[in-house]
C-alpha cells in the first residue's frame, strides 16, 4: 500500500514540479516551491525553491511565483477581509480532482479555499477572531475541516454544498492547532495542546459527521504544527513548545527529530520535508520587533541553511507540495 501511494505521489509530484502554481509551466525551479504566510503584508507568498531564494535579500525582489490576500478578493467582501484577515496564519497546496488550491486561514476569523489556476474563491468563511482559526484541511469531497486554537475545536464544514455553506461538524480540542487529512485510512488527524486525535468521517457531503476513534497523548505540552511526513506516507511531523517528533500511528509511537542545532527544535511553528530530498524547513518566531510570534527567516535542515527573507513577518511556511 506505501509502494502504490509513493509512486502515485512521486508520479503527480513530478508533473506538478514543472508548473507554477497559477498552472504555467515553468520547468526551471530546481527544486519545490516554498508557500511563506507573509504577516507584514498579509499575502501568502508562493516562492521558487529554496536554493533559488539565496541572492534575494528583500520582499520587494522576492522570486515570486504567485500571491494571494483576502484583501484584494472583491468575492469575499461580505466576509469583511480588512478585520477577518487579519494574522493570517496557515497556507497550504492541495490538489483535487487536477486541480490545485490555496487553502489558508487568519487569526482574525477567515477560513478560504481558492483555486490558484482561476483565484475563484470555492469557498470561505468568517469564523470570528474569538476562534482564531489556526489551520485547514480540504477532504477529497470538497468539504473543509478547520481548527480553532482560542475557540477549542476542530469543525468540519459541508464547503462542498457552495461557496458559503455554513453547515458543519465539530469536535472539541483544547488548544487545536493543526489538522490533516490521511487519504490512506480516511480518517481526520488533529492537534490540540496536549493531544493528538483522529476522527472519522461520516455522514453524508451536505451533513457531515465526525466520530472520535482515537486520543493520543502528546510526550509534552504545547501542540502547534501537524503535518504529513512526504517522505513516509501515513506518519506525521507533530511539532510542541519544546520539541520536534515523527509519529507512527500504526506503531503508536513518537520519535524525537533532532536537528543539528537543539534549539531548532523549539517553538516551532511549522515543519515538512521536501518531496524526494527530504529536506527540512522549518519557521520559528525569532522573538524580535513588533511580532514577537513571527519572523524573517526560513530555516533549512539536512543539509543547514538560513532564507532571509528582509522585511516579512513569517509566520509559517511550506514546501508547495502535491497533496
Amino acid at each position: 500500500m506505501v509502494g502504490v501511494y509513493g509512486r502515485a505521489l512521486a508520479a503527480v509530484g513530478a508533473a506538478l514540479l514543472l508548473c507554477a502554481p497559477g498552472g504555467q509551466a515553468t520547468g526551471k525551479s530546481p527544486g519545490w516551491a516554498i508557500a511563506a504566510v507573509d504577516q507584514g503584508s498579509r499575502r501568502v507568498l508562493v516562492l521558487q525553491s529554496a536554493e533559488e531564494l539565496m541572492p534575494y535579500q528583500g520582499p520587494d525582489r522576492l522570486p515570486v511565483w504567485w500571491s494571494w490576500s483576502a484583501d484584494r478578493e472583491p468575492e469575499l467582501a461580505d466576509l469583511r477581509p480588512a478585520r477577518s484577515w487579519t494574522d493570517p496564519d496557515e497556507a497550504k497546496s492541495r490538489v483535487r480532482q487536477g486541480r490545485r488550491h490555496l487553502i489558508a486561514t487568519a487569526s482574525g476569523g477567515l477560513a478560504v479555499v481558492v483555486d490558484t489556476a482561476t483565484r475563484r474563491v470555492r469557498w470561505a468563511a468568517d469564523l470570528g477572531a474569538a476562534a482564531n482559526p489556526h489551520s485547514i484541511e480540504l477532504l477529497p469531497d470538497g468539504n473543509v475541516a478547520v481548527a480553532a486554537s482560542t475557540g477549542g475545536w476542530v469543525r468540519l464544514y459541508a464547503a462542498s454544498q457552495g461557496p458559503r455553506a455554513a453547515r458543519y461538524a465539530d469536535h472539541p480540542l483544547p488548544g487545536a492547532h493543526g489538522v490533516q487529512w490521511d487519504e490512506r485510512t480516511g480518517l481526520l488527524w488533529a492537534l490540540g495542546e496536549d493531544a493528538l486525535v483522529a476522527l472519522r468521517v461520516g455522514g453524508t457531503p451536505a451533513e457531515p459527521a465526525l466520530t472520535p476513534v482515537r486520543r493520543v497523548p502528546l510526550p509534552d505540552r504545547g501542540g502547534h504544527d501537524l503535518a504529513p511526513v512526504l517522505a513516509e506516507p501515513g506518519r506525521f511531523w507533530v511539532s510542541t513548545l519544546r520539541h520536534l517528533y515523527r509519529y507512527d500511528p500504526a506503531a503508536d509511537t513518537f520519535a524525537p527529530v533532532r536537528l543539528a542545532d537543539p534549539a531548532a527544535e523549539r517553538d516551532v511553528k511549522s515543519i515538512g520535508d521536501e518531496p524526494f530530498t527530504g529536506r527540512l524547513l522549518t519557521v520559528a518566531p525569532d522573538h524580535q520587533g513588533s511580532c514577537d510570534w513571527c519572523t524573517s527567516v526560513i530555516t533549512l535542515h539536512r543539509p543547514e541553511g538560513v532564507r532571509v527573507l528582509r522585511g516579512a513577518r513569517l509566520y509559517k511556511a511550506r514546501w508547495w507540495s502535491a497533496l
